[in-house]
């Protein structure tokens, strides 16, 4: 009777736990948006264009990392390459502007279409070019695991770099400049809370395809994939295109990030595709929660704000950075979504 009577109570504490689990994680979150779409709107009306268009850099990092958090957290797949997919979208919209003028000009890598300044053209030769670059990539690089799969990643991320680098069309290791935003039917894209709406209604909807991914069959196939795919292909699911598939909606993510941050700077350049922006997404992920659907965001938040405080103060603000990066692997293993959030389970 008293073991009854122990398991019987202790069923209910389980309970209450879950659901104030779920009330906090659901307060922060909305905290979360809430504060990232309000501030920018009160700065906007103070007249502190460069606070919204940072803030626009937040969304468009962030957003970034949704799409490599959807790889690493979720599918267990560590890449170090995604800055190809950034750069790459990033390349699309500045050659894109680049012949916005020109109607006979092509943009002829790594296919040919017509030159256009309309973001929604922009948009989707971007998202689909990125998705056969992943395609290609993934379908060779899933074939291995560990760190032989983070290699082949990088090593394909940095043959993309060099090949813009050596690229003269385009500005090579210059760069090429925007000289006018690619543009929104009915929308003026210049106007700096304009394109910080366009951005964090890019960011809700990546995260609301994360959510659902996840919640359906396939995300519980890709769930498994990661925690044991022997048990998954003893289910009758082959686990290989389950990665791929979730590989390539990663690369389409961040492809769709890279061509809005350009228009937002105003210039692409290699330094979109190098590996030290693979290692500040992984980081951005890492330090906001790895496989939580709002730790991008977070991390994002918190990355920013500590380049441009403490980069403003110092020039070694990395090695801050560093320190807290620390920190949460040390003591909050589950990244600052995870400190703020609590545990569904207590252990």
């Amino acid at each position: 009777m008293t073991n009854l009577d122990s398991s019987s109570t202790a069923e209910p504490g389980v309970a209450q736990h879950r659901a104030r689990w779920h009330d906090r994680k659901g307060l922060v979150q909305i905290a979360l948006l809430a504060g990232l779409l309000l501030v920018p709107i009160g700065l906007h009306l103070l007249g502190h264009v460069y606070y919204v268009n940072l803030a626009s850099k937040v969304t468009l990092i962030a957003m970034a990392a949704v799409g490599l958090n959807l790889a690493i957290g979720y599918g267990g797949m560590v890449s170090f390459g995604h800055a190809a997919y950034f750069g790459l979208g990033g390349y699309v919209a500045g050659i894109s502007a680049y012949h916005a003028f020109d109607a006979t000009a092509l943009i002829t890598w790594p296919v040919s279409i017509p030159g256009s300044d309309n973001m929604l053209v922009i948009w989707l030769a971007a998202i689909v070019l990125c998705g056969l670059l992943a395609l290609a990539i993934g379908a060779i690089s899933l074939r291995t695991t560990g760190v032989y799969f983070i290699m082949i990643t990088l090593a394909f991320a940095q043959m993309v770099y060099y090949f813009a680098n050596s690229w003269p069309s385009y500005g090579g290791e210059d760069g090429l400049p925007i000289y006018l935003r690619n543009g929104l039917p009915g929308l003026d894209t210049n106007d700096a809370l304009t394109f910080f709406l366009i951005s964090f209604a890019g960011l809700v909807l990546a995260m609301a395809i994360t959510s659902r991914l996840m919640k359906s069959r396939f995300g519980a196939a890709l769930t498994m994939a990661r925690l044991n795919d022997t048990r998954l292909a003893t289910a009758g699911i082959n686990p290989y295109p389950i990665r791929l598939a979730a590989f390539v909606i990663s690369a389409m993510i961040t492809g769709l990030a890279g061509a809005l941050y350009a228009d937002l700077n105003g210039f692409v350049s290699p330094s979109m595709l190098s590996w030290h922006f693979s290692g500040e997404l992984m980081v951005i992920v890492i330090l906001g929660g790895v496989g939580r659907l709002y730790g991008p965001l977070a991390g994002a938040v918190l990355f920013v704000m500590m380049e441009t405080l403490l980069g403003g103060l110092t020039e070694y603000w990395q090695l801050f950075l560093g320190l807290l990066l620390l920190v949460v692997v040390l003591f909050a293993k589950h990244g600052v979504m995870g400190w703020l959030a609590g545990r569904e389970h207590d252990e």
